[in-house]
């Protein structure tokens, strides 16, 4: 063992660090005498120490993977290089995540020590990990820093990390904290969980002052439906969607959309309706009510299309078309082919058509070949390419039998006789041989 030990110090010497990594294996993994095994680890744990504070990044991976093979008696060192301010940084790092992983009361106390007294935030955010990584020691030991505002957002970011429901009641401590950044992190933290203290804490949040704090408490109720069931909450969150924060009332509208509800429904259903309403907010609407997608929402989605909405822009429109196009009721179907054959009637924007063309062969509603053997007239080719694939789609005997009748008629306006000829043809060039 001696021989390796030398060989070490003059690799040490002459910064030979891959040698040294090398030696560092051998002889820690090389069986000693019991009698020779806390001399051996005593004259090895300098020159690892050497090797964290002074090679690259590479030798302190390979070298801090060594480190739990010395227990208890590398606290002190590793301690002395965190502490060390004319160290290298990467060194501390290494240092603080290898006494989180040693979990040991000492090593604990380093590190909370560390972070209460460190001015680097690189640093910081590292010593809060490691102490995150030792799980319930840890939830007691980021508990006592939560208090002191200057280590609060590291002690609340490790217990971020702890999914245990230990720490529920210190994140508790947080959510009313002075910081809207805090507050949305407590609240973001605590959505993760299932407690009967949190939907209270949740709906208190959807008043906050601050946009942000509202906006993520109303996500986390939508991922908990079951905290929104009683009639008040609801109707407090509905009003949410005529908050002065346009993100708030977009996030409101898609929480209730996955909450599905129905009595959400006519608050949705007057968003969608309402003048000056912003696009992206009346797409979201769209979306909820299609999620909700019982009657009353399909009925709410059906005013505020055309011909009863003329206003929608194309984007919200093509967003409706969407999701008229998986609406899960059959019942529905064929009022949503009419709607569809209206839309066609009034616009001739090729992204809309186009957009009809494919909802029309998700439905597969026979209702839907006639408004698909007019789209065959386009002017883009590519929406009467989409209409020939959902004309496939619908019902592809009756679909080829009513473009063959077509064919003949003496009545076809010249566009849609072209586009009925390049539909057989793309049919005949299909069918086998």
């Amino acid at each position: 063992m001696s021989d390796l030990i030398t060989q070490a110090q003059i690799a040490v010497d002459r910064e030979d660090w891959s040698t040294l990594v090398n030696l560092l294996q051998l002889g820690l993994f090389t069986p000693t005498p019991p009698a020779d095994g806390a001399t051996a680890l005593a004259d090895w744990l300098p020159l690892a120490m050497t090797a964290l504070a002074e090679g690259d990044f590479q030798v302190q991976w390979e070298v801090a993977k060594l480190f739990p093979n010395f227990g208890k008696v590398a606290i002190a060192p590793l301690v002395e290089l965190l502490q060390d301010d004319t160290a290298e940084l990467e060194a501390r790092w290494y240092a603080a995540r290898i006494l989180g992983e040693l979990n040991d009361v000492a090593a604990i106390a380093a590190l909370v020590t560390q972070l209460n007294t460190s001015t680097d935030d690189d640093l910081s955010a590292v010593v809060a990990e490691a102490l995150a990584n030792l799980g319930s020691a840890g939830i007691e030991a980021l508990t006592t820093l939560l208090p002191a505002p200057a280590t609060r957002h590291f002690a609340l970011k490790a217990l971020a990390q702890i999914h245990q429901p230990a720490i529920i009641e210190p994140v508790l401590m947080v959510v009313a904290d002075p910081a809207p950044a805090m507050r949305v992190l407590a609240l973001e933290t605590l959505s993760t969980f299932d407690d009967p203290r949190l939907p209270a804490v949740f709906m208190q949040a959807v008043k906050d002052p601050a946009a942000a704090v509202r906006r993520v408490a109303i996500a986390s109720l939508g991922a908990h439906p079951d905290w929104v069931i009683n009639g008040d909450r609801l109707s407090c969150l509905t009003e949410c969607l005529w908050d002065l924060n346009l993100g708030v009332c977009r996030q409101t509208a898609l929480t209730l959309g996955k909450i599905g509800n129905e009595t959400a429904v006519p608050a949705l259903k007057r968003v969608l309706l309402a003048q000056n309403t912003p696009p992206d907010l009346q797409g979201d609407v769209i979306l909820a009510l299609s999620w909700i997608g019982d009657s009353t929402a399909f009925k709410a989605l059906q005013a505020g299309l055309p011909p009863h909405n003329l206003e929608l822009t194309g984007a919200v429109l093509k967003t409706a078309i969407s999701q008229l196009g998986r609406w899960s009721d059959p019942a529905r179907h064929a009022s949503i082919v009419q709607t569809f054959s209206r839309i066609v009637e009034r616009s001739s924007e090729p992204e809309l058509r186009l957009a009809i063309a494919t909802a029309l062969g998700e439905l597969k509603h026979p209702a839907g070949l006639e408004p698909l053997i007019q789209l065959l007239a386009d002017a883009d080719p590519v929406v009467r390419l989409h209409a020939i694939v959902a004309l496939q789609q619908v019902d592809p005997e009756m679909a080829y039998s009513r473009l063959t009748g077509l064919q003949a008629s003496p009545v076809l306006s010249e566009s849609l006789r072209d586009g009925v000829i390049v539909a057989l043809r793309e049919w005949n060039a299909q069918l086998p041989r």
